[in-house]
């Protein structure tokens, strides 16, 4: 057998949304994969390299700063200077530049092929060159005939949108280079549609907005009736594929899938698959207040061109994903987009009797990972407004009569059945109910949280099973829209009867009127639980026969710590959340929410800092009062006591001693003797 040596293949930006794609693609490439082994003799099979081989190796550039695993990647790239880059390239058999989506890599790419062109005459083999351009090369071009598609074999009357000049003077010169030497440097310029699949990124908006379900019309920019030029990545890496093996003679291919899709058709189609199913048309010129749109991308949004790739047709045979365009493959395009993003539904069945903390859970889980709750009561007061506003407003004008009349009839049944059950539901309605709430894009899109339903093994089957489907031994088998709602967590939490009824006893009068818990009633309900759960076939055996085992959970206490306990173990069950992130909004609102919480803590802080000095300084002032108070109180205490321990002494000395001394005082005042102390 013949060794196979793979090419290697360089493309830039191997981290952006287009040539992350077409890297993975090329990778997965391998010999004979295409081939069809019965056809293939033996004496074929010998001269055959070696089946499952890879056909290519890629290595390229990287411009983020996170270290994102690409293990199909061989080589990747940061911060090269020209010279570097240059001594990667001539490594290469092959070079992919797209400039679909950056702009600032026009400059380089056209260095690239420029320096490989200069460098032709040392190469040791042929090299091929690729630009991955946009047909907004071809946004301004005057049809002939508007209803005869642009094609690839008049590419030189193409005419280029105002800010994609650029690009289409890169394709002249790369065409031109590759005219010198084609055998040794060989140039092509695939002019890609509108892309989309594998996690969307023109197109990134839309299905956001429809998938967050927090927007009652989608909108659409312009009229949307621009025709839009579109092809699947896949789709598009497969035309690079076929290009590199089969080096065809056209030097310009266009690629676009078969469909002439507007722009509202598209939207239409994201909308009822994701989102409300209504659309908005808006002024273009509001699309310049989206943050999540480019003016790049904002301007490939208003293309208008009915095209149509001849070359493909003619020199390829491609291995089509999405021949037919966006609108008619929907289903997988949204399929791949939740995939890719990680938006998989968290569905989840919380099971239990009475006063057990069913509706408590639920909400914690649903706030901890953004879900629907679903409880039967809300589900029903919705579905009756919802009719009622369907009936209410039906248009005679539009083609909605059969859905107005269908409507009315199921609003007439619902009525009908909660008057005769005493405002209850029969089970098929009440099945039926539940079960449009949980195949509804939001349910199906974040997932649900099912509150206290299904009650019992006929409701279960009713709700999660297809009975119209049958294998070939007979047996029911659960319909792909019912595997949509399954839930992949149920929840069985239980508790002793004291445990509910001592729970119930201390609860408020208006939770009690609220959730129906009057004795009679609360201990019928519970009885009738514990009736359905001693069945062989209960809710919780159903859902063990279709390996779907319920975690038994007991509730022997409702203090916050054994709370918290529960609700972590639940969250370790569930795992990670599988939805988008906050957004840009919320962050700063979040961000605001928590500087005025900070600010606000501060405040009080100072003034309590405030309040506390100034209580210090009152009670020094008052201590020092009380001092200074209490050391006068003393001195004159000690003044009386002095006073009156002295009168004795005071009484003596003016009787015996002071007479005589006073008499000696003026004697020696009038004699002034030289030593007065001697005198007296």
């Amino acid at each position: 057998m013949e060794k196979v040596t793979p090419k290697r293949v360089f493309i830039n930006n191997i981290d952006s949304y287009a040539s992350k794609c077409v890297a993975k693609f090329l990778c997965e490439c391998v010999v004979g994969a295409a081939v069809d082994p019965d056809a293939v003799t033996e004496e074929e099979e010998q001269r055959k390299p070696h089946r499952g081989a890879p056909v290519f190796q890629v290595v390229g550039t990287v411009c983020d700063t996170c270290d994102e695993d690409r293990p199909h990647v061989l080589e990747e790239y940061k911060h090269l200077n020209r010279e570097e880059l240059l001594s990667k390239l001539m490594d290469c058999d092959v070079v992919i530049y797209n400039i679909t989506q950056h702009a600032e890599q026009l400059e380089e790419a056209c260095w690239a092929a420029s320096a490989l062109h200069n460098e032709m005459e040392g190469f040791s083999r042929a090299k091929m060159f690729i630009l991955v351009s946009t047909v907004m090369t071809w946004a301004c071009s005057k049809p002939v005939d508007p209803d005869v598609p642009f094609t690839d074999e008049i590419f030189w009357r193409r005419r280029a949108h105002p800010s994609f000049k650029q690009h289409m003077d890169l394709e002249k010169r790369v065409v031109k280079m590759g005219k010198t030497n084609r055998s040794m440097f060989s140039t092509y310029v695939v002019a890609s549609g509108l892309q989309y699949g594998l996690g969307e990124q023109l197109f990134h908006f839309f299905f956001k907005t429809s998938w967050l379900g927090q927007e009652q019309e989608i909108p659409v920019f312009g009229d949307g009736s621009n025709i839009v030029p579109t092809i699947h990545i896949r789709d598009l890496a497969s035309v690079i594929q076929n290009v590199i093996e089969h080096q065809p003679k056209p030097y310009y291919l266009l690629a676009v899938d078969s469909s002439n899709n507007t722009m509202e058709e598209i939207l239409k189609a994201v909308s009822s698959s994701l989102g409300p199913g209504r659309i908005q048309k808006r002024p273009f010129e509001e699309a310049y207040l989206t943050q999540e749109l480019s003016v790049m991308e904002m301007d490939s949004l208003l293309v208008n061109l009915r095209m149509e790739a001849v070359h493909l047709k003619e020199l390829f045979s491609i291995n089509w994903l999405c021949e037919s365009g966006l609108v008619e493959n929907m289903e997988l395009v949204v399929e791949e987009y939740q995939q890719s993003r990680g938006l998989l539904p968290i569905r989840v069945c919380v099971l239990g009797p009475p006063a057990v903390g069913k509706s408590l859970v639920s909400r914690q889980i649903c706030e901890h990972y953004k879900l629907h709750h679903i409880t039967l009561k809300d589900t029903i007061s919705q579905t009756i407004a919802q009719l009622e506003d369907t009936v209410r407003n039906v248009d005679p004008d539009a083609d909605n009569e059969d859905s107005a009349a269908e409507a009315k009839e199921l609003l007439g049944s619902l009525k009908e059945s909660m008057e005769q059950n005493g405002g209850l539901l029969e089970d098929p309605l009440l099945v039926k109910v539940v079960k449009d709430r949980l195949m509804s894009n939001p349910c199906r899109n974040q997932g649900f949280v099912l509150d206290g339903f299904p009650k019992t093994y006929e409701q279960a089957k009713e709700l999660f099973y297809s009975e119209e489907q049958e294998s070939e031994d007979g047996t029911s088998q659960m319909s792909s829209f019912s595997r949509k709602m399954m839930p992949e967590c149920v929840l069985s939490l239980d508790a002793s009867d004291v445990f509910l009824k001592e729970r119930v006893m201390n609860l408020p009068e208006r939770l009690v009127q609220e959730h129906n818990y009057e004795q009679e009633h609360f201990l019928l309900r519970l009885g009738r639980h514990r009736e359905n759960n001693m069945e062989d076939e209960s809710v919780g055996n159903y859902f063990d026969e279709l390996d779907t085992t319920p975690l038994y959970l007991e509730i022997s206490s409702s203090e916050e710590p054994d709370c918290l306990l529960l609700m972590q173990k639940i969250l370790d069950t569930l795992g990670q959340p599988r939805n988008y992130g906050p957004s840009c909004r919320e962050v700063e609102e979040e961000e605001r929410r928590k500087a005025e919480e900070r600010m606000k803590r501060e405040e009080q802080e100072r003034a309590e800092q405030e309040r506390r000095e100034e209580e210090e300084a009152t009670h020094r002032a008052a201590n020092w009062d009380q001092w200074t108070g209490g050391l006068e109180e003393m001195r004159q205490q000690e003044e009386e006591l002095l006073e009156v321990q002295s009168v004795p002494m005071t009484i003596y000395l003016m009787e015996h001693v002071m007479p005589t001394l006073t008499q000696g005082l003026v004697e020696c005042c009038t004699a002034h003797p030289q030593d007065p102390v001697d005198f007296l």
